[in-house]
């Protein structure tokens, strides 16, 4: 086990002008933790594990893990395992052979690597398929078997790069879950690349968020979906994303359509220092309900109802100003409304609005 520290190191492509992969990224893991940096394609999530991994250059800055400074340090040296999007399997090796190879390359006793695959073995229930090639196997048992030769390997540190990504739907939950269930038991510190959301949500302890090379919030997925930095990182975090609109400020709150969201005093100041007359406001297809019209309320137009048995998500859209915007509002599953039906949306709770400034997309107090 160990922890990592990412120290203002950065990635820089050269180009015209120079592309800044990542950019100064101040990072640390620690012991036993299963970090998930997160991110839509581009960000620079998969550059900055692969600085760590020694298979990027590190081009300022510097990475440690523990005390050593392994910026200049060949990947063979960092006591690192990685799995990879693609499982890199050898085809003509066994499953056995595939999870042991790397500790017949340093020569450990024989004896020794059986003892250790057979245990990782255990662990990722492949038993019965030692004896098979990668051929005969389905995805999500290749995929173990990729984790089994990180596994036995003994790491200080577990890398993985989008691991779920050739799954489908269904085993890449069941997969997801038995992941975080046996790194938990491991308890090895983990680094996890993923583009998906919700993996980074169910999985992670912590979750770092990336966009642009920049690391934009590092915290719990809680803190993430009830307190995001950003507008960025309010929209990204989240399924559906979040409903991000900018409307004028009124003395009474931000006027969307026929409703008015409250804004908290401390806000209203904020926004008054800094000159706005408008507010980015945030909010939630929980947060929002289907009202009576006697209620102040926007005027949404179902455009899509998803039924998915438990909960009905309403997408339409709705008037603001001379413009048009869409609108996704959490319905009732048993009485959803019908297309091109006209509703009124109201808040459920005036405390779950999130306000960004319009400019920066900074978080404005309340």
């Amino acid at each position: 086990m160990a922890v990592v520290s990412f120290r203002e190191a950065s990635r820089v492509f050269p180009s015209t002008p120079p592309v800044r992969a990542v950019d100064k990224l101040d990072l640390d893991v620690a012991d036993g933790e299963f970090l998930v940096l997160v991110g839509p394609s581009g960000s620079g999530k998969s550059t900055a594990l692969r600085m760590l991994a020694g298979l990027e250059d590190v081009d300022e800055g510097a990475i440690y893990i523990d005390d050593r400074d392994v910026t200049d340090m060949p990947p063979k040296d960092r006591d690192i395992a990685m799995v990879f999007q693609s499982y890199a399997l050898y085809p003509h090796m066994t499953v056995a052979e595939n999870m042991g190879f790397a500790l017949k390359l340093k020569r450990v006793a024989k004896s020794e690597i059986t003892a250790r695959v057979r245990q990782a073995a255990e662990l990722l229930d492949l038993t019965n398929y030692l004896d098979r090639k990668p051929k005969a196997l389905s995805g999500g048992q290749r995929q173990r078997v990729a984790m089994g030769r990180a596994i036995v390997r003994e790491p200080a540190v577990f890398l993985m790069d989008e691991p779920l990504s050739n799954l489908d739907a269904k085993l890449r939950v069941e997969t997801r879950a038995n992941i975080a269930a046996l790194q938990k038991r491991l308890g090895t510190t983990t680094i996890y690349v993923t583009h998906d959301q919700v993996e980074a949500m169910t999985m992670g302890h912590r979750v770092a968020v990336l966009k642009d090379g920049l690391l934009q919030q590092c915290d719990t997925p809680r803190a993430l979906y009830d307190q995001p930095t950003n507008a960025f990182v309010a929209g990204f975090m989240g399924s559906p994303s979040m409903n991000l609109e900018t409307v004028p400020l009124t003395p009474q709150g931000a006027q969307l359509d026929g409703l008015t969201v409250p804004i908290p005093r401390a806000t209203l100041a904020a926004a008054e220092r800094a000159g706005l007359d408008s507010v980015t406001v945030g909010l939630r297809p929980e947060a929002l309900r289907v009202a009576g019209s006697e209620e102040s309320a926007m005027k949404v137009t179902v455009e899509l109802v998803e039924e998915l048995g438990a909960d009905a998500y309403v997408h339409g859209s709705v008037q603001l100003g001379d413009r048009s915007a869409r609108v996704i509002v959490r319905g009732d599953s048993r009485m959803p409304p019908r297309l091109g039906e006209v509703v009124h949306v109201t808040v459920s709770n005036p405390d779950e609005a999130h306000l960004f400034d319009p400019n920066t997309g900074e978080r404005l107090p309340s």
